[in-house]
C-alpha cells in the first residue's frame, strides 16, 4: 500500500503509523455526561466497510500528520491531506497510479 503524504509524495506504508479513525472528536469534559462520553470515545468504535478517514503519522518522511481516506474493503486510498488543514477544504492528494 503506498500513502499519497502531500509533502513527500507517495511513499510505502511502511513509513507511516496507524494512529486510528479521524472522525471521533474529543468530548467536553464538562458536560453532566462527560464519563460515559470519554468511555465512548476510548473504547467504542464502530468497524466501518468502505471508505473510512483515518489519521496516520509520517515518522519515516517529513514527520506530518495525516488525514486519509482509505477503503477498509479494498485498502485503496483515494485522498491523504495535513490533519493541521482538516478545518479548511484543502484539495486532496491524488491517488498514486502505480
Amino acid at each position: 500500500m503506498r500513502i499519497p503524504c502531500p509533502y513527500c509524495g507517495p511513499r510505502d506504508a511502511h513509513e507511516f503509523t496507524y494512529l486510528g479513525d479521524a472522525t471521533v472528536t474529543r468530548p467536553d469534559p464538562a458536560a453532566p455526561d462527560a464519563a460515559a462520553a470519554f468511555h465512548a470515545y476510548a473504547h467504542l468504535r464502530d468497524n466501518p466497510a468502505g471508505p473510512h478517514e483515518e489519521l496516520w503519522y509520517h515518522g519515516g518522511g517529513c514527520r506530518g500528520w495525516l488525514r486519509v481516506t482509505r477503503d477498509t474493503l479494498t485498502h485503496a486510498i483515494t485522498g491523504a491531506r495535513f490533519a493541521a488543514d482538516s478545518s479548511v477544504s484543502a484539495p486532496s492528494v491524488a491517488k498514486d497510479p502505480s
